[in-house]
């Protein structure tokens, strides 16, 4: 059996973690004051930050979740899941933020969503569960940037001092509830310099760039990046782009059956940073990504692949 490769880089997954309750199938809308049964439903921590928590503990990858939570009987819940990480969550005297989501015959989803705790996540709080000096290889990602309110408007001051620390940054911002506009475009310019690595989905980084194509976008936000930063695509079955300085990467998607979309570009996230933590080259780095949300979207329950699977590519490469 193959020995694990050894390493003392972390991962801090930081930003919104709340509790998922994800109904199937929703054929049509019901009419109002009516009853809908649908086939099947299932209760789990959900977030960005919560969705890629998952795979890296499923993965076993170094990492610690950064969070805060709320005051009702969801919160014991939902830090239970995270034993090592949630003792450092400040508890904030509020509901726990809820997440109910409807899948569609498609495979797309809807959600609604609670404000709760993750709006009152800071700047403070994210910096006290965070050492004080990286050790090296460290990164620090952040997610549901647009929804975590009290934290976003700390950004540019949290990144700086992170970069202080000697962190490796990671943002996967996801798509803001309002849209994208000028004002927020303007906002991530002030952010977008202490970004190592750019995490978005296809539509999501040509609305950032205001772009039309993705190489444009990409290579638009990569110039107002940290210098040898990534910006990558993530773009479902056609599998993942990354763009740096002087190189261009494609990684073509396996074809599964869909079953489960939700965390698809987290489950890539926990797979792409995971490599990076054990100081793999960007290409093997896509690999990983997409073989994680290849296997998350594709199983109920969820599944991920084993380390081994992983390091095998490695090998390939």
């Amino acid at each position: 059996m193959t020995t694990r490769p050894e390493t003392h880089a972390t991962l801090y997954v930081v930003g919104n973690i709340n509790v998922d309750l994800i109904m199937s199938t929703l054929h049509e809308w019901p009419k109002k004051g009516t009853e809908a049964m649908l086939e099947s439903s299932s209760l789990r921590p959900g977030g960005s930050a919560g969705n890629c928590a998952l795979a890296l503990s499923a993965l076993k990858s170094p990492f610690r979740l950064v969070a805060n939570q709320g005051n009702d009987q969801f919160s014991g819940w939902l830090a239970g899941m995270f034993p090592e990480s949630a003792p450092l969550w400040p508890t904030c005297d509020c509901e726990t933020s809820l997440t109910f989501g409807v899948t569609h015959p498609d495979h797309e989803r809807t959600f609604f969503s609670n404000q709760g705790h993750i709006v009152r996540l800071s700047m403070h709080d994210v910096l006290a569960q965070i050492p004080p000096a990286a050790q090296s290889g460290d990164w620090v990602l952040l997610c549901g940037t647009w929804l975590c309110t009290a934290l976003y408007a700390q950004y540019p001051q949290l990144l700086a001092a992170l970069k202080q620390r000697g962190y490796q940054i990671a943002i996967d911002s996801g798509w803001p509830p309002e849209d994208w506009s000028d004002d927020l475009r303007h906002q991530a310019a002030n952010w977008l310099p202490f970004c190592d690595a750019l995490l978005l989905n296809e539509v999501e980084t040509l609305g950032l760039a205001n772009a039309e194509t993705l190489d444009s976008a990409a290579l638009s936000l990569l110039g107002q990046m940290a210098e040898n930063a990534f910006c990558v695509a993530k773009c479902g079955p056609d599998g993942a782009r990354l763009w740096a300085k002087n190189l261009t990467l494609q990684q073509n998607a396996e074809p599964v059956d869909v079953v489960d979309t939700i965390g698809a570009g987290d489950s890539f996230n926990a797979g792409f940073l995971s490599a990076l933590i054990y100081g793999l080259p960007p290409a093997t780095a896509l690999q990983w990504g997409v073989r994680v949300a290849g296997c998350a979207i594709s199983s109920s329950p969820r599944r991920y692949p084993d380390w081994q699977s992983l390091f095998g590519l490695v090998e390939k490469i």
